[in-house]
C-alpha cells in the first residue's frame, strides 16, 4: 500500500526540484514552491451553486522551482510529462485580456475562443495570463513543475499546478498575493483561459488548507471556517482509493451539469440552487420536473440535499464524542445522490464504495467531479489492510486496473518552501 509523504519525501521531492532546475535551466533556483492538492470529503458539485463545501489539503503537492529572467520570456518545465511551453508574456495579450471589457471580478467568465496554448501549459501560462490581466507586474521567469498529485484522480492536481505556479510567479517577480486573491485568480485562469468552468472548491482548498483540519467554505460569502479533523485520535483515517480511471471531467459532463443547475435556478427565480431550503425542495422539484424535465429535477435534489449533508457532517465533527458511523452515513448518501441524481459516478467508483463498505469502513463516496478519478472511505485503522484487499480483490474479479491506496492527511495550504 502506498503511504503518505513524510518528511523525508517532501525534502526529498524539494531536492530533486531543485537539482532538477539546475539541470534543465543551467543556474540556481530563486525557490521552491509548493501548493497541494485536496480531497473533498463531502458537498460536491455544490461550489458553483453557492454552496457549502467541507475539502482538505493533503500531503500530495505541486512543487514549483523558479527564478527571475532578464526578460519578458516564460519558459515552464513539466518534469512528468518532459515537456516544456515557451512564450513571450508581451504574447498573452488581445482578445480577453488587456482591454477586455468583460468584468474582472466575474469569477465564471466564459472561456477564450484561441488561448496562446492549449493542453497542460494552459494552466501555467494561464495563470501568467491572468495576473497580467489582473495587473500585476510578472516579470519573464524559468519554471522547473514537478508533482506527486496523480494527475485524473479527482483530487485538484490543476489546482495544485495553478497555485504553485501562481506563488513562483510572484516569488520572482517581487509582489505578493494573498490568500484569497491566489484562490480567485487561478480560479479565474481555469475558467477562462483552460475552459474549465469549475468552482472555486479547489483552488480555495489548495490556498487555504490547514494541517489537522477540514474547511468549511461557504463558497457565495468566501468564509472559511477550518474544523479540526482529527481521525487519528479515533484509530481511523480517511483512505483514498484512486480507481486510475482518468476522469477529464467527462468531457462535457462537468459543463452539462453546470449548465443544468443555472437553468433550473433562473426557472425556479433564484440567484442559485443553494437558495433552495429542504422544506422547499418537494414544491420546487415538482415545479421543475413539469418545466424542464425530470433530469434537471434530480440534479436540482442532489445540490439542495448535498448542502444538508455538508452543514450536518460539521454538526456531527463538533459533537462529543465524535460518531464516526453517522459521518459515514452522510458519506454514503452523497454518494447514492452522485451516483442517482447527479449521475457522475462510474462503475469502478461505485465498486470500491459498495467494496469498503462490505469490508468494514464506516462510510465511503467518490470524491472530486466524477466520471472517474478517487473515492475516500472512512476506516479504523485495524480494518485498513481487509479494506484495501477486498477492494483490490473486487477490481481484480471486475477485470479493473488494480487501484493505488494512500491516506488522507490534513496538510497545510499553498506555500514557499523555506
Amino acid at each position: 500500500m502506498a503511504v503518505s509523504l513524510d518528511t523525508g519525501s517532501v525534502a526529498s521531492t524539494v531536492d530533486g526540484a531543485r537539482r532538477g532546475f539546475h539541470e534543465r535551466f543551467g543556474s540556481e533556483p530563486a525557490g521552491v514552491w509548493a501548493a497541494p492538492g485536496r480531497v473533498n470529503v463531502i458537498g460536491e458539485h455544490t461550489d458553483y451553486n453557492d454552496g457549502f463545501v467541507l475539502p482538505m489539503a493533503i500531503d500530495r503537492a505541486c512543487y514549483a522551482a523558479a527564478a527571475p529572467r532578464q526578460d519578458r520570456t516564460l519558459r515552464v518545465y513539466a518534469a512528468q510529462l518532459d515537456e516544456t511551453v515557451e512564450i513571450s508574456l508581451d504574447a498573452l495579450v488581445g482578445p480577453g485580456s488587456a482591454g477586455d471589457s468583460r468584468d474582472a471580478a466575474d469569477p465564471a467568465m466564459a472561456p477564450l475562443a484561441e488561448p496562446a496554448v492549449r493542453g497542460w501549459a494552459g494552466y501555467p501560462v494561464g495563470v501568467a495570463w491572468i495576473l497580467q490581466q489582473a495587473g500585476f507586474p510578472v516579470g519573464g521567469a524559468d519554471v522547473y513543475l514537478t508533482s506527486t498529485v496523480p494527475v485524473g484522480s479527482g483530487l485538484s492536481s490543476s489546482a495544485a499546478l495553478e497555485c504553485a505556479t501562481a506563488l513562483a510567479l510572484a516569488g520572482v517577480s517581487g509582489f505578493e498575493l494573498t490568500t484569497a486573491e491566489l484562490a480567485r485568480h487561478t480560479q479565474r485562469a481555469e475558467n477562462i483561459y483552460a475552459g474549465v468552468p469549475c468552482g472555486p472548491l479547489d483552488q480555495m482548498s489548495s490556498a487555504f488548507g490547514q494541517d489537522g483540519s477540514v474547511l468549511y467554505i461557504d463558497t457565495r460569502s468566501g468564509e472559511v471556517r477550518p474544523q479540526p479533523f482529527d481521525l487519528a485520535a479515533e484509530n481511523a483515517l480517511l483512505l483514498i482509493i484512486d480507481t486510475r480511471v482518468s476522469h477529464a471531467h467527462g468531457e462535457n459532463g462537468y459543463a452539462d451539469r453546470r449548465s443544468a443547475c443555472e437553468r433550473a435556478a433562473e426557472f425556479l427565480g433564484v440567484a442559485a440552487l443553494r437558495d433552495v431550503s429542504v422544506a422547499e425542495l418537494p414544491e420546487s422539484f415538482a415545479k421543475v420536473s413539469v418545466g424542464l424535465g425530470e433530469t434537471f429535477a434530480r440534479r436540482l435534489r442532489h445540490v439542495v440535499t448535498e448542502d444538508a449533508r455538508v452543514e450536518q457532517f460539521v454538526e456531527i465533527l463538533n459533537q462529543e464524542p465524535l460518531s464516526l458511523p453517522r459521518l459515514g452515513h452522510r458519506m454514503m448518501q452523497s454518494h447514492a445522490s452522485l451516483r442517482d441524481d447527479y449521475e457522475v459516478s462510474a462503475p469502478e467508483l461505485d465498486l470500491a464504495v459498495a467494496t469498503a463498505v462490505a469490508a468494514g469502513a464506516h462510510g465511503a463516496r467518490m470524491t472530486g467531479g466524477g466520471f472517474g478519478g478517487s473515492a475516500i472511505a472512512l476506516v479504523d485503522r485495524d480494518l485498513l489492510d481487509d479494506v484495501r484487499a477486498a477492494v483490490v480483490a473486487a477490481f481484480a474479479e471486475h477485470g479493473y486496473t488494480e487501484p493505488q491506496f494512500f491516506p488522507a492527511v490534513a496538510s497545510a495550504g499553498a506555500h514557499r518552501i523555506p
